[in-house]
């Protein structure tokens, strides 16, 4: 059954508050045993919604469901936890938001809309280049994520586009059985914090057909402490066919790792214009295993950086393809950064302004990772030259260093072959550098 906003009064100008008619339609479909709430065509403002166990979202074409950024407006997901502070980025609350339920669908041909580009700006902090993350009108704090579905069990999210995020888009919490397919996440490229899908401590996830433009990570797979302690492992997420654009990574798996992350598999994707390719960080103890990225191609990019601003003053990452790393947040509180283990690569084409990186630590030794068939070339695309090194966030932080194709510390059974183009400055650098490690086998081929 059909349960039409409108016919709750739900006013589509743009200006009414409609949380209230809108709930009701999903409070009704909800007690009804199930149901489709349908957001026909139109732009409607609403408050924060609770979506209930068996009731789809629809939204028809041409419906614009717009999420209040008035704080008034939201739901503070995070009052149930024993301490909502410990971690950022857990204040703000959300728009649409989901816990301990089941089959709930967002699907359609409409769009959901968080406001961002009301909240950042274009400050010029990085003199003309226009590369830096943007400054905002609205702290971190009071930022809304445009979803947040906690302990919810067969989760689909299809067809519908999401535009301008204000902080994290779709975010998945201890979520179970989940499929997100068709999805366009289309945000603000210099937006800081605006994440397009986070699976959170999440099991059995399919990610396919969707394209993701973000200025934060486009996907990110991570074990955050809250959700780890309710749910455990992140594992089984299958990543497939997708366009990603970020000005950080275009898959990252960490740096929040509370508990294990395994059994990830990402194939026949593209990156475009990303700060990095795949990420892959242990910050916080647990393992991260049974890792596969196959068949990807695109290109890496190292944007510019505003240093002097104390928010969002450089991205994360400056051009690598490839991103391991396991070291410690801080010292001396910090515990041992976890294991990384098990991680195969093949067929990757990469335009690229950094190298490939993988770097451990003496008590955090990099194991097994096997890279093929890769084939890299090392090109300067945009305003910056090639001579950091970034292992933010941690001890290490940005630090100068020379750029070889190939670098590897405290790494143990690390095998590499494919070809690589060097052009440019690149030229002058090391094809290969290793520190600490054992049994490194490379054969990279310069073409």
């Amino acid at each position: 059954m059909d349960y039409l906003i409108t016919a709750y009064g739900a006013v589509a100008d743009g200006v009414t508050n409609n949380r209230k008619a809108i709930q009701q339609a999903i409070d009704a479909a909800n007690e009804a045993g199930g149901g489709r709430v349908v957001v026909p065509t139109g732009r409607f403002l609403t408050g924060a919604l609770v979506l209930k166990s068996n009731v789809t979202l629809h939204l028809g074409t041409g419906a614009w469901l717009i999420g209040s950024l008035d704080l008034a407006d939201g739901i503070d997901f995070a009052a149930e936890f024993d301490d909502d502070t410990e971690n950022a980025g857990w204040t703000g609350g959300c728009f649409l938001f989901a816990r301990h339920a089941e089959n709930i669908t967002i699907e359609g041909h409409g769009t959901i809309h968080g406001q961002g580009d009301t909240v950042f700006y274009d400050d010029n902090a990085d003199n003309g280049l226009h590369e830096c993350p943007k400054n905002v009108r609205t702290p971190a704090w009071e930022r809304p994520r445009t979803t947040f579905f906690e302990d919810v069990e067969n989760l689909t999210v299809r067809d519908v586009t999401f535009r301008d995020a204000a902080f994290w888009t779709l975010h998945m919490a201890g979520c179970r059985h989940v499929l997100v397919d068709g999805v366009r996440i289309l945000n603000d490229q210099r937006g800081a914090n605006n994440d397009g899908i986070d699976p959170d401590t999440c099991q059995d996830v399919v990610i396919t057909n969707c394209i993701v433009k973000a200025g934060d990570d486009a996907i990110v797979v991570k074990n955050t402490p809250p959700m780890a302690a309710k749910y455990g492992a992140c594992e089984n997420i299958v990543i497939s066919n997708c366009v990603l654009y970020s000005h950080d990574s275009a898959l990252k798996i960490g740096t929040e790792t509370a508990n294990a992350i395994r059994h990830v598999v990402l194939s026949d994707c593209v990156f475009r214009d990303c700060s990095r390719g795949v990420g892959i960080w242990a910050r916080d103890g647990a393992t991260i295993e049974d890792i596969h990225v196959h068949h990807v191609s695109g290109n890496t990019r190292h944007f510019a950086d505003c240093p002097q601003r104390e928010f969002a003053p450089r991205w994360w990452g400056k051009g690598e393809p490839v991103f391991i790393s396991a070291t410690p947040r801080v010292r001396p509180s910090s515990p041992l950064p976890g294991v990384i283990r098990d991680v195969t690569f093949d067929h990757i084409w990469m335009t690229c302004e950094s190298g490939v990186f993988i770097a451990g630590e003496e008590d955090a030794v990099i194991e097994n990772v096997d890279i093929a068939d890769l084939s890299l070339t090392q090109r300067v695309q945009g305003t910056q030259r090639p001579a950091l090194f970034d292992e933010q966030p941690s001890v290490h932080g940005v630090y100068e260093h020379e750029i070889p194709a190939l670098y590897v510390r405290h790494g143990r059974d690390i095998r590499v072959s494919g070809t690589v183009r060097r052009e440019g400055e690149f030229r002058a650098f090391p094809l290969v550098e290793t520190e600490s490690s054992e049994r490194v086998s490379v054969n990279l081929r310069e073409r």
